[in-house]
């Protein structure tokens, strides 16, 4: 006897969960995707270092993105490459390869009509410096692309810098700075009016302001509606022919944690090799020539890596303008992600807190969610076991499946991701070398420092010969900054794991090491769902304390008394299990205010920046060491 469709679909929901709750869920299948496959060489050298590379090499691939931009169009014309929200009514808008296309080269002429500066001249060595760059002073847009690409074209280096610097910044410290170390000749800002006070009081210099609103910027402002119009000749094509790969294409900004930014070099190289990599590796499972949407910001590698991932994979991106931080710039994305299905999804660890709680309250929401999605991507800070446990029970539940959820690592001098899970796992790590990676992990007590050498690592910071020379081994390698450890000794092909930053190693006052990173991370899986992100504490001191930002549902559901008591409780199994000085807590403070943007406490990609957080918190770090704590401090023996 067949029951009714519309029986088993009201059933559906609950064969699910008991089917979850008869097996574990790591037996669920996942969704099927098409990874390259892992074939990992494995060197073990005396000094007890490890060399990891994939044996399969980097597919061939063209080093000139404005190359493949006019190729692109040429064979997709009028597919939506760009979709963004414009208009009184918000609509969604697309522009296509063939507009792309034709945008740019008439800003590329434009730049070479105004600025009339030479070819830049061959040099020897680390590859050759162009023309004064462009800074883009404006968040994600169809006109911050063509901007940026227009300028690529004909060798002028682009530099987005995160919007915040000239927002929020009361002196424009950063803004000074980048811009006497990078001089720009173009700035282009889509937007003037909320940078006016930017514009007045900062020197650009002989800098041109580019703007879609030449009414609200400086008088001499050029209008990007004029420059669209401009008539293109020969000249530029003949500029994009002669571009090579060592060109410098753009300048990318650290996040400027522990001091100001600095200016990576990223060369038209770097970048095509990157994309060759990923979408080698995960580019079929992650269905990039079709539909994605992001919001990561532009100003920062992963989000400029996915706007050009998206084009030379001839795939289609929505903008998510945005942003996974509690409010209206949340409930925008949300209200994204109800009416654009994808097949690939990248956040970072607070962004995909957020959305398992809207998850876990919006059916409406999952079936749109998981409709075509086959892989997650998470990046910027490690991912809490328990947090990925219930986002699968999520997928189970609405799709019968479980999702690759996978991290790319990297960083600004790697040009974007240069490591990833590419394999069927539920832990979370770090992956693999990707192809053409060498990666090298030098012991540090029980854990490995992580070294990578490759086409992507950038060839020098700009203007700062030390700090790149500082930056490398004595074998060229870049020393990443970050440790970590094999998920399986004896199986390395299972990946590493994040085993924490040198930069967050720390002493008590006793002298005792603590390896802040791994603890931190610790932390976050002990205390999930309770707290999102959490601040280590006790430089100097007598042990170690924190300061922690409560999950906002777990406050409403137990009260402030009855969160402090779960938290106790779980602090108390975290110190019995781990009883030494330098992993047990004895003190924590729950933080009222979220992470401040303008002072730096969160980056624009949404993670925190624990130096900002200690230095402008420092009365909080007071309370929580006083000799008689207040009743909001948490205290375990």
């Amino acid at each position: 006897m067949r029951l009714p469709a519309l029986l088993l679909l009201t059933w559906a929901p609950w064969i699910i969960s008991l089917v979850m709750q008869l097996t574990r869920l790591g037996s669920i299948p996942f969704r099927q995707t098409d990874f390259l496959p892992v074939d990992l060489a494995v060197e073990r050298r005396g000094d007890g270092a490890i060399m990891l590379r994939s044996r399969i090499p980097l597919r061939e691939f063209e080093p000139c993105l404005p190359r493949v931009l006019a190729a692109q169009a040429r064979l997709l014309g009028d597919k939506p490459y760009l979709v963004q929200r414009q208009g009184p009514e918000r609509a969604w808008t697309p522009h296509s390869y063939a507009d792309t296309k034709r945008d740019t080269d008439a800003i590329a002429q434009w730049l070479l009509n105004r600025l009339r500066h030479p070819n830049p001249p061959p040099h020897a060595g680390e590859g050759r410096e162009g023309a004064r760059p462009i800074l883009l002073l404006s968040g994600n847009s169809i006109a911050h692309a063509l901007v940026k690409f227009g300028g690529m074209a004909v060798g002028v280096p682009a530099c987005p810098v995160s919007a915040n610097y000239g927002l929020m910044d009361a002196n424009f410290t950063r803004l000074r700075h980048v811009v006497q170390l990078t001089r720009p000749s173009v700035v282009f800002v889509e937007n003037a009016k909320p940078f006016a006070r930017a514009l007045e009081q900062v020197d650009f210099g002989d800098a041109i302001v580019l703007t879609a609103t030449p009414q609200d910027a400086p008088r001499g402002a050029e209008s990007l509606a004029s420059v669209l119009q401009t008539p293109v000749t020969s000249a530029v094509a003949e500029r994009i022919a002669a571009l090579r790969g060592e060109d410098h294409a753009a300048y990318m900004l650290t996040s400027g944690s522990t001091g100001l930014p600095k200016a990576v070099v990223q060369t038209y190289a770097n970048i095509a090799a990157n994309i060759a990599q990923a979408l080698q590796t995960i580019g079929e499972a992650a269905g990039w020539r079709g539909t994605t949407m992001d919001w990561l910001p532009w100003n920062h590698v992963s989000g400029a890596f996915g706007k050009m991932l998206t084009l030379v994979a001839g795939g289609t991106l929505y903008i998510d303008e945005g942003k996974p931080v509690p409010g209206p710039l949340w409930q925008e994305s949300l209200r994204n992600l109800r009416e654009v299905p994808g097949s690939y999804y990248v956040n970072v660890p607070l962004g995909y807190q957020l959305l398992v709680e809207a998850l876990e309250a919006d059916e409406d929401l999952r079936r749109t969610f998981f409709r075509d999605l086959k892989v997650l991507l998470y990046g910027g800070a490690g991912l809490p076991q328990p947090l990925y446990e219930r986002l699968q029970r999520l997928a189970v539940e609405t799709i019968g499946k479980r999702l690759m959820l996978i991290s790319a690592y990297g960083s600004t001098e790697t040009t974007s991701g240069c490591l990833a899970i590419h394999f069927e796992t539920d832990k979370v790590g770090l992956g693999v070398p990707m192809p053409g990676i060498r990666v090298k992990l030098v012991p540090v007590d029980t854990r490995y420092e992580v070294r990578i050498a490759g086409p992507v690592v950038t060839p020098c910071y700009l203007h700062d010969p030390q700090r790149t020379a500082e930056s490398r081994d004595e074998e060229g390698f870049y020393r990443m900054g970050d440790l970590a450890v094999f998920h399986d000794p004896e199986r390395p092909e299972h990946g590493l794991a994040f085993a924490g930053r040198l930069a967050e190693e720390f002493k008590l006052g006793s002298g005792t090491w603590v390896s802040g990173g791994q603890l931190r991370a610790e932390l976050l899986r002990q205390l999930a769902p309770l707290v999102d992100e959490l601040v280590l504490c006790g430089e100097g001191q007598t042990s170690i304390g924190v300061l922690a930002w409560p999950n906002r549902a777990a406050l409403e559901n137990a009260g402030a008394s009855g969160l402090h008591t779960a938290i106790r409780e779980r602090l108390a199994a975290h110190n019995a299990a781990n009883p030494g000085a330098s992993t047990s807590v004895r003190r924590l403070l729950l933080l009222q205010e979220p992470p401040n943007a303008a002072a730096h406490e969160l980056s624009d990609k949404g993670t925190v920046n624990r130096s900002a957080v200690l230095m402008r918190r420092a009365a909080d770090v007071e309370r929580l060491y006083a000799a008689a704590p207040a009743a909001d401090v948490i205290q375990l023996n």
